[in-house]
C-alpha cells in the first residue's frame, strides 16, 4: 500500500528525503529503520520526528512499526517562525494547485515543536482555505484539536488522496522544515489484526501488531535497501526476496509475530511449549491466510524452545517467557525470585540457539524487565552474552537502555534486545 495522490510542488525541493514522525517511543523507531538503512542516512529532529535521505517511494512504511507517518521533504525555512511559515505557504500554494485533480480539496496542518497555540493553527488553516478558494478551488480544512492531526483524522479525512494535503511543519534547530505527509498507520488494520483474531489470551500476554514489526525489524531478517536492489527488485516487489527466508518465533504464544511475518513476505516457523498455544497460533493463522493474501508458508508446532532442535530457519524474532505477571508491584524477594525462574530459562534458551547457528547470526528478541519504583530491573541473563557466545548490537541512534516497550502501570515491560552470534 503506497501513496498515489500529488505532492504540493515546490521549486525548492530537499533532493528525494523523507521525514517521518515517530511513535509513542521513538528510541524503538530509531532503532527500526537503522535497522533498514545505513544509519548516516538518518538524522532525528528534535524528540519524535527523523529523517531519511531515502525517496518516500523507497521505504516500505507499512513494514515500520515504529513510525506513524510518512511525509516528503519539500524544504527548509530559515526560521521557527509558525507565523512566517503560514505566509510563505499562502503565498506559494496558489501556483501549485493545479497540480492538484479535479474535486473538493482537503487540506489539513500538523505542526511539531513549534512555539503555536492550536487555536492559532486553525485560524492560520481558515486564511490557507481563503487564499485557497480565491484561486478558484473548492476546499474543505480539517480542525485541530491538538497541535497535530491524529492518524483517524489524516485517514478518515483522505488527506494522502490525490485531492488531500496535510502540510506537516517540524522544529530543526532554529529552522521549520516543510513537508507533505505520504502515509498514515493503518490504524484500522492494526486493530483487526489484533482484536478480531478468533483466538487471544491475556494470561500469556498480547503482543501488539506494531511492537512485532519493530521486533522482526530488529532482527535484520527484513531485507535493506541495497539487497532489494540488487535483486532488481523495487519496493512493491520486496517480499519476493523475503519469501526466501524462514523467520523462527521460538515462543509463538497466539502467534503476533508470525501473522507479521507472513504478511511481510517471511516463511513463518513457530513453536511453543505449551500445545493450547501452538493450537492458538494455527488457528489465527489460518484466519488471517483467509483474509490476507500472504507469499510465504507457516507451520506450528510444540517444543521447548530449550530444548528442541528447530528445523532449518534463518532469523529469529519473537516475544521470549515474560514470566510471571503483576498487576501491582510485588515483594521484593518475590520478584527476585520470579528474575531467578526466567533467567535460568533464558540462559538454556540462548545456549539452544547458540547451538544451532553460525557465528554472525542476528535475532531480536523482547525479553522482560520489571518496572519499580527504583527504575527498571533488567534480566540477569543480559549480563552474561559473552558468556553464552553472544554480542549485543549497539545503534548510533537509539541506546539500549531506551529499547523498553512499556506502559504506564504494567510491572513488566518488554526490553528488545539485538544479538548477534559471536
Amino acid at each position: 500500500m503506497y501513496y498515489t495522490g500529488t505532492f504540493f510542488s515546490l521549486d525548492i525541493l530537499a533532493g528525494m528525503q523523507s521525514l517521518l514522525i515517530l511513535g509513542r517511543q521513538p528510541a524503538l523507531g530509531l532503532a527500526e529503520l537503522e535497522s533498514w538503512c545505513a544509519a548516516d542516512k538518518i538524522m532525528p529532529i528534535g524528540n519524535n520526528a527523523v529523517t531519511v535521505d531515502i525517496d518516500p517511494a523507497e521505504l516500505p512504511f507499512f513494514r515500520f512499526g515504529g513510525s506513524i507517518k510518512l511525509t516528503k521533504v519539500l524544504t527548509e525555512l530559515p526560521h521557527a517562525d509558525f507565523k512566517k511559515a503560514i505566509e510563505y505557504i499562502n503565498k506559494t500554494i496558489p501556483e501549485h494547485l493545479q497540480y492538484i485533480p479535479e474535486g473538493k480539496i482537503k487540506f489539513g496542518i500538523s505542526v511539531y515543536g513549534l512555539r503555536v497555540q492550536t487555536n492559532d493553527i486553525n485560524r492560520a488553516t481558515l486564511h490557507i482555505k481563503k487564499t485557497i478558494k480565491a484561486a478558484g478551488r473548492s476546499v474543505r480544512v480539517v480542525p485541530n484539536n491538538e497541535p497535530s492531526l491524529n492518524s483517524a483524522q489524516v485517514l478518515h479525512n483522505q488527506l494522502t488522496s490525490p485531492v488531500g494535503m496535510e502540510l506537516v511543519l517540524v522544529h530543526n534547530n532554529g529552522k521549520t522544515i516543510l513537508a507533505q505527509t505520504v502515509a498514515e498507520q493503518d490504524i484500522e488494520a492494526y486493530a483487526a489484526r489484533d482484536q478480531k483474531r478468533p483466538k487471544r489470551d491475556a494470561k500469556v500476554g498480547m503482543l501488539p501488531p506494531k511492537l512485532a514489526q519493530i521486533i522482526i525489524n530488529l532482527s535484520g531478517n527484513n531485507f535493506t535497501r541495497q539487497q532489494v536492489t540488487e535483486a532488481g527488485l523495487n519496493t512493491t516487489q520486496e517480499n519476493s526476496l523475503a519469501s526466501l527466508a524462514t523467520l523462527l518465533d521460538p515462543f509463538c504464544g497466539t502467534g503476533v509475530v508470525l501473522q507479521e511475518a507472513l504478511l511481510m513476505g517471511f516463511n513463518a516457523y513457530g513453536t511453543d511449549l505449551d500445545k493450547r498455544m501452538v493450537e492458538y497460533s494455527q488457528a489465527n493463522l489460518e484466519w488471517l491466510t483467509s483474509r490476507q493474501n500472504v507469499s510465504g508458508s507457516y507451520k506450528v508446532s510444540a517444543g521447548d524452545a530449550t530444548t528442541t532442535t528447530w528445523e532449518p530457519f534463518h532469523g529469529i524474532a519473537g516475544e521470549t517467557y515474560l514470566g510471571r505477571p503483576f498487576s501491582a508491584q510485588p515483594d521484593p524477594k518475590v520478584l527476585q525470585e520470579v528474575m531467578q525462574d526466567v533467567s535460568f530459562i533464558h540462559k538454556k534458551f540462548l545456549q539452544n540457539v547458540a547451538r544451532q547457528t553460525e557465528p554472525g547470526f542476528r535475532m531480536c528478541i523482547a525479553v522482560p524487565a520489571w518496572k519499580t519504583s527504583s527504575g527498571f530491573k533488567h534480566l540477569k541473563t543480559l549480563d552474561n552474552l559473552e558468556e553464552l557466545g553472544y554480542t549485543r548490537m549497539e545503534f548510533v541512534h537509539a541506546k539500549a537502555e531506551d529499547l523498553i516497550y512499556h506502559r504506564e502501570g504494567q510491572v513488566v515491560a518488554r526490553e528488545l534486545v539485538v544479538l548477534v552470534r559471536k
